[in-house]
């Protein structure tokens, strides 16, 4: 594999040599990419001798000028580690006054981040926000490890260590899945439906179940559409899509560009089912001790969909109940063409809106079931997906 390694400065630059080490030891090609501050750290010579390849430090010098675009064509894979705060604000931004930058927005490969900073500045409202949108763009972040800071604090902020990071890259990048070549649509997240300027009805959906099963189908190869309602959440993997939406008639357009491409569609997005008839231009006035909403229904969008699907595509619902469950989960099956339906109920402790775990029963269009105990939300993704793959692939090819 071909790595591209981008190092900014951080001091935790140190532990560069060691994974450009650890990669070449793997049978890796590593390209070495600094930034000014990064030779404050670690010296350019030394990564230079363990890549066996010249380091690049600079735009406009006559040894790396439009190396940009080369290495952002030659590369299988570009890793950023450490990324400072600064780094993640200047590549979020779209800035370009470094070699690290230029190669940042000429790749066409998968970028991974591991970004290493004190504490505060980690959880700064400023750093989250550079965070979610390298995430919209695509671009995978590698989990900071917590310990001991270089300021003496202690929380997060630490750089992955270099084993982590190329174990992340391993996984993410040579595992091939059963659902390679496949194209997956998934709504997650609630829908918000407008009152007026400043008010909307919504619901209680953090969008944690949907992106989880984002993640588990493009961890088995698929390349994943996510319509996303409005949640602060956003997936890690390089081949999910997000495509944010607020309204339903927002997520039923965004479904429909995509959905007869689609060789797999999962609806675990909860939709509001009614909005107001009329929405106010301004803020409605405290005037009156009551108020009435006029409310008509929401587009259907699975059952929507559901009409248009083909036979070779794998159409999945949810039904999230809270009473006559089973009863309510299969008229929906039948209804909205689903292949199968998950159920999950608000009676059940640790499942529903807003918890990490979920407890599910799968039912099919055959009439069979399977019950799940309580798990984290990233299980049961991954026993929905493999459910999924017995489906595309019956034979287990």
């Amino acid at each position: 594999m071909k790595i591209i390694l981008g190092i900014s400065g951080s001091i935790a630059a140190y532990k560069a040599a060691y994974l450009v080490r650890l990669w070449i030891k793997q049978g890796h090609e590593v390209q070495v990419l600094m930034t000014e501050s990064a030779k404050a750290f670690i010296s350019p010579l030394t990564l230079s001798t363990l890549s066996k390849r010249p380091v690049f430090s600079e735009v406009v010098s006559e040894e790396s000028w439009n190396n940009h675009v080369e290495l952002g064509l030659w590369a299988d894979a570009m890793v950023i580690a450490p990324a400072s705060a600064n780094t993640l604000a200047k590549i979020a931004n779209g800035l370009c006054d470094n070699i690290l930058s230029a190669v940042f927005l000429s790749a066409r490969c998968p970028v991974f981040v591991a970004p290493a900073m004190d504490l505060d500045m980690w959880k700064h409202p400023a750093t989250r926000n550079n965070i979610a949108r390298l995430q919209e763009f695509g671009v995978q972040i590698i989990p900071v490890g917590h310990g001991e800071l270089a300021s003496g604090l202690v929380g997060d902020g630490r750089m992955a260590e270099p084993e982590e990071i190329a174990a992340f890259l391993a996984q993410k990048i040579q595992s091939k899945g059963a659902l390679s070549g496949k194209k997956a649509l998934v709504t997650a997240g609630p829908t918000y439906e407008a009152l007026d300027p400043v008010r909307f009805i919504g619901n209680h959906s953090t969008g944690k179940m949907g992106i989880a099963i984002a993640e588990a189908l493009a961890a088995q190869g698929a390349s994943v559409t996510l319509v996303l309602g409005p949640t602060e959440l956003r997936p890690s993997h390089p081949a999910i899509t997000v495509v944010p939406v607020v309204s339903a008639a927002d997520m039923h357009h965004a479904c429909e560009q995509v959905f007869h491409h689609a060789d797999i569609a999962v609806m675990a997005a909860a939709v509001a089912d009614y909005k107001p008839r009329q929405v106010s231009e301004t803020k409605i006035k405290k005037n009156n001790s009551e108020m009435t909403l006029d409310l008509e229904k929401t587009v259907d969008i699975a059952a929507t969909l559901g009409k248009s699907k083909r036979p070779e595509q794998i159409f999945v619902g949810f039904a999230l109940e809270t009473d006559n469950e089973e009863n309510h989960a299969l008229t929906k099956l039948a209804k909205k063409n689903f292949d199968f339906i998950v159920l999950n109920s608000m009676r059940s402790p640790g499942a529903g809106f807003g918890h990490d775990t979920n407890q599910v029963t799968i039912l099919r269009k055959n009439g069979a079931h399977t019950d799940y105990p309580l798990k984290s939300k990233t299980s049961v993704a991954e026993d929905i997906v493999h459910e999924i793959c017995s489906i595309a692939n019956p034979n287990g090819l």
